[in-house]
């Protein structure tokens, strides 16, 4: 298979890989646009609690909108994260192709319907159902592995995955062009104004794209698992380095979901940022989270995913130690907090390709089934921390005893 491989044209497998990474990319700003559109909804208290508001405190209601917007980020995570398994092993039967334009057209419509809610249910209906657009990593894993030879593969499957940089396209969004958050309808009232204007925007671009990929990838799909039967396709998931490989990518990967949705709503609380510029901050932080996942691929193709992986996790712990302490034992000012947790960043965006490398390797004909289950129990993790990080913080007093959960997972 890799010497055909090899003796294939490039022209095909670099058009999947472009339409892979850019579907991904939209996918994955959907998946956790709520990360920052989330604090211009809880600013409709009404939206959020509801009947649920009745007789509370002020002290009470803050502490209500906060833990429903935590699960409302939470619930799109988990489905996100629960069904990646489920979407791998289709993409191996089914081909990446056909799940790729599947799941485009799949989280359109919830998206879309976020702009028409009127209750905190419908948000969380919302949330779930557009929450399946972050299983677009395990379809474009599987895809992209079954085009490249053993030798490039890690780096395009790192090319594939900076795909996580749309964690930034709300954000950016916010800062670059405000006029989306204008009060009243805009274009004859194809977009609504104010925060609803986002997921309409999302939901023609998600549609535009599946016709993208329909049109120019080659519509010859690549299926290894199309005849297997499902007890070998599941079999590799019983050994313990597939499980490693799973904790692994909860540091990386779960843990850079979390704190990207988790992220403004900290710089705004805690430093007394403008959203706007909370946002900046949160970007640049993801930023190296994504973008150094082809260098990640590319050094492990050439120097092996072990070195790289450890060195990931002893640089996390490096800079969440001092991120974890208190402010009474160390005050960090806001430009100190970003260089250390744009380390956090550059680390995240190194392991998350050195992770997958070690899949491919171990595991070329099962990527879609092994992926796919490293990738659920990672991405679990980004479900688990929102909700966690803010109880802890909360419990505490101090907001910075979050980093200290990140450090333990870590160690």
């Amino acid at each position: 298979m890799t010497a055909n491989l090899n003796a294939e044209p490039s022209g095909p497998r670099t058009r999947v890989l472009m339409m892979a990474t850019w579907s991904f990319t939209i996918l994955f700003a959907v998946w956790l646009m709520l990360g920052i559109l989330g604090l211009k909804i809880k600013q409709d208290a009404g939206l959020i609690l509801g009947e649920a508001a009745t007789g509370l405190s002020i002290t009470e209601a803050k502490a209500l909108t906060d833990s429903r917007f935590e699960w409302l980020l939470a619930a799109a995570i988990l489905a996100g994260s629960l069904p990646r398994l489920n979407f791998g092993i289709w993409a191996d039967r089914y081909g990446g192709r056909t799940m790729m334009i599947a799941v485009l057209l799949l989280a359109a419509v919830p998206c879309f319907l976020l702009s028409q809610v009127e209750s905190y249910t419908q948000l969380l209906m919302c949330a779930v159902g557009f929450g399946l657009a972050g299983n677009s990593f395990t379809v474009g894993i599987s895809w992209v592995s079954v085009w490249f030879p053993e030798r490039s593969k890690g780096t395009a499957l790192g090319v594939f995955g900076a795909g996580n940089v749309g964690a930034a396209g709300t954000k950016l969004l916010l800062v670059f062009v405000p006029t989306v958050l204008a009060a009243g309808p805009m274009l004859g009232g194809i977009f609504p104004g104010g925060w609803r204007s986002i997921p309409v925007f999302y939901s023609i671009l998600l549609v535009l794209t599946a016709l993208a990929v329909y049109m120019i990838v080659p519509k010859a799909e690549r299926r290894p698992g199309r005849s297997r039967l499902m007890s070998d396709i599941m079999k590799p998931l019983s050994q313990i380095r597939v499980w490693r490989f799973s904790l692994y990518y909860v540091v990386v990967f779960g843990a850079y979901v979390a704190v990207s949705g988790w992220l403004p709503g900290y710089y705004v609380s805690t430093y007394g940022v403008e959203l706007t510029t909370a946002a900046l901050f949160t970007a640049l932080y993801i930023f190296p989270a994504s973008l150094l996942r082809p260098l990640g691929g590319w050094l492990s193709d050439r120097y092996g995913a072990r070195v790289f992986t450890y060195g990931v996790f002893s640089a996390m712990i490096a800079a969440t130690i001092p991120l974890s302490l208190p402010s009474s034992i160390l005050s960090l000012d806001v430009y100190a907090f970003s260089a250390l947790i744009g380390l956090v960043g550059v680390a995240m965006g190194i392991g998350k390709a050195s992770v997958y490398k070690y899949i491919s390797h171990y595991y070329p004909n099962d990527v879609g089934a092994v992926g796919g289950l490293v990738g659920m129990i990672g991405a679990l993790g980004g479900f688990l921390l929102p909700p966690l990080f803010g109880t802890i913080g909360r419990e505490t007093g101090s907001p910075q005893a979050a980093f200290g959960v990140l450090m333990v997972l870590t160690l």
